[in-house]
């Protein structure tokens, strides 16, 4: 099963996602910042990365930038998408919270078909 690393730092949002992804037998490891996300990424071999808009320490699309350089996706989720640069909305997946489970895994699930091998 696909191994995602989930970056978000509401802890309600985060272990609901996470509990929808186990369900689904994805193999889901989780944080709340840039920082230990970037940390993750560099120690682990993720197919996918699901990374809050807004993060204590930073954005979603600086997620986004480093997963790109590995050959990662990333689907950014965020309730801020209206505030975003028209450049950003071009170069990255989004899904806008708040995010029901269905509308999470269709987009985990197109996400990861997109995948290149």
């Amino acid at each position: 099963m696909p191994r995602i690393l989930l970056i978000e730092d509401d802890q309600n949002v985060r272990m609901l996602m996470e509990h929808v992804l186990l369900h689904e037998n994805y193999r889901v490891e989780t944080t709340d910042t840039v920082e230990h996300g970037q940390e993750l990424i560099e120690a682990g071999q993720y197919d996918l990365i699901l990374a809050d808009g807004r993060l204590p320490d930073g954005t979603g699309m600086m997620i986004a930038e480093q997963a790109k350089q590995r050959g990662i996706p990333t689907l950014i989720v965020t309730g801020y998408a209206f505030e975003l640069m028209n450049a950003d909305l071009g170069r990255f997946d989004f899904l806008l919270k708040p995010v029901r489970p269905d509308e999470l895994l269709q987009a985990v699930q197109r996400v990861l078909a997109g995948k290149q091998p």
